[in-house]
């Protein structure tokens, strides 16, 4: 089995290694070396940062497509940002004497440098890995439906691994159509002459096909060392949602849920959205008042839309916009793919997220967060909560500018894509941590600098 572990120790190490070698290479070509030493103590600062910001973009996990262009992209990013940590600490907050105060280009360089290094080792290690991958096995276990359920998650996912399910039903029963349906029993004929190697089992939890007998080989291969999961944990741990089909009126009292709980929590967070929403509303004016100018100058319509939005507990309130479409009523509820409506500034105000500037003003009034669930329109709202079960979970906190579903699922136009949203949402809100959103944050800088928006 892939240790993971010794994956994470690796590239942690060879992270250290690197940034120590890149800053001492810069040091000694630009002839700032002190007393001929090499630089060791003062790197702790940029080192730290430098494995944080990986952390956040998933750049330690064995799941992430580490050659792939959106997490070269997203690399490329957490490197910046944490130059620039390192030089807002390195220049404003350790005081005078810190030895890498001596050159701000000797910093600079040297994340430079750092930038196609940690990204090379990093592809280099992913394809060994996939090659070690390419001969194991996803086993899902569970009834015919699931199974079918299952094959076409792991298709909508893309997930590079070959899939065997095995039903706990009569096989025989005509299968759907390219659904090929396999007994455990089979299977585990296949571990036991060697002629299967398997990357992890998931389970479904509610079957109640498992006789004992079954349920106790299953525990034997989970002590053996097989990587066992529940379909539910699977999705969590793999994708980082939650399955719908989980959802019912008691699914809130397990743990976690930090944010709708811990006064604390909701605290520090305002605090937070109160800081950062004042600096953003004063750093962006000249953008918003460049974009109203030409919002003006096209059509001589209104330079902001305002549209009512449910909040948290349900309350609604005006959200305020960049007004990107044009003034004529009536159309899709949705905003679809070169939807006419929108104008011409519009389309790149959406794409590059300037149109949320104004959101800024919600954030300041305590109506938003920064980072949530997207606030959706009230008239929206009724329809989902009537469609949905438990859709109404995810007003249990504040709607936010950006959020975990904003970045890993596209614009939703339909009833379905609103569905596969609350997945995310639901995961964010049971998994709440300000690490996750600082994630959030550096993947939404990805998806501002690459257009991703509608």
């Amino acid at each position: 089995m892939l240790n993971r572990k010794r994956i994470v120790f690796t590239l942690v190490t060879l992270d250290v290694l690197s940034l120590a070698a890149a800053f001492n290479v810069v040091c000694w070509l630009r002839g700032i070396m002190v007393n001929d030493q090499l630089l060791i103590t003062p790197l702790l600062v940029p080192g730290l940062l430098l494995i944080l910001a990986l952390y956040l973009i998933d750049g330690y996990k064995t799941q992430t497509n580490m050659v792939g262009l959106d997490y070269t992209s997203q690399h490329l990013i957490a490197l910046s940002v944490a130059l620039l940590a390192t030089l807002i600490a390195t220049f404003v907050i350790i005081p005078v004497g810190y030895t890498l105060q001596q050159s701000r280009s000797m910093t600079i360089l040297s994340f430079l440098l750092l930038m196609p290094v940690t990204l090379s080792y990093r592809r280099t290690l992913w394809n060994k890995i996939q090659k070690l991958q390419r001969g194991r096995s996803l086993v899902f276990l569970g009834d015919r439906d699931s199974c079918l359920t299952f094959k076409l998650e792991c298709e909508k996912q893309r997930l590079n691994l070959p899939l065997i399910l095995c039903s706990t039903g009569d096989i025989t029963a005509e299968p759907a159509e390219g659904l090929e349906l396999h007994t455990f029993d089979q299977v585990l004929d296949q571990l036991k002459n060697g002629g299967l190697e398997i990357q992890a089992l998931v389970l479904r939890e509610s079957n109640r096909e498992l006789t004992d007998e079954l349920s106790n080989t299953l525990i034997g291969l989970y002590f053996s060392g097989v990587p066992t999961f529940t379909l539910e944990l699977f999705h969590q741990t793999y994708w980082r949602k939650i399955p719908l089909y989980r959802l019912n009126q008691t699914w809130l009292f397990q743990e976690g849920f930090q944010i709708a709980r811990e006064p604390v929590f909701e605290r520090l967070k305002r605090i937070s959205d109160l800081i950062l929403s004042s600096l953003g509303i004063l750093i962006s004016l000249p953008v918003v008042a460049l974009a109203a100018l030409v919002i003006k100058l096209e059509d001589g319509g209104p330079i902001f839309f305002r549209q009512n939005r449910i909040g948290r507990n349900r309350v609604p309130f005006p959200l305020f916009k960049l007004r990107t479409m044009s003034t004529t009523q009536g159309g899709d509820l949705y905003t679809q793919k070169n939807d006419s409506r929108i104008t011409r500034i519009g389309g790149f105000l959406r794409t590059s997220r300037i149109d949320e500037i104004p959101q800024l003003l919600n954030v300041f009034r305590g109506e938003m967060s920064l980072i949530g669930p997207r606030a959706e329109w009230d008239k929206l709202v009724v329809g989902y909560e009537a469609k949905i079960p438990c859709y109404h979970f995810r007003h249990l906190v504040k709607p936010g500018i950006t959020g975990w579903a904003q970045i890993n699922y596209p614009y939703g136009a339909n009833l379905d894509d609103t569905l596969r949203k609350l997945e995310y949402d639901l995961y964010y809100i049971r998994h709440f941590s300000f690490v996750l959103d600082a994630s959030i944050v550096l993947k939404t800088i990805h998806v501002m600098l690459f257009g991703k928006g509608r």
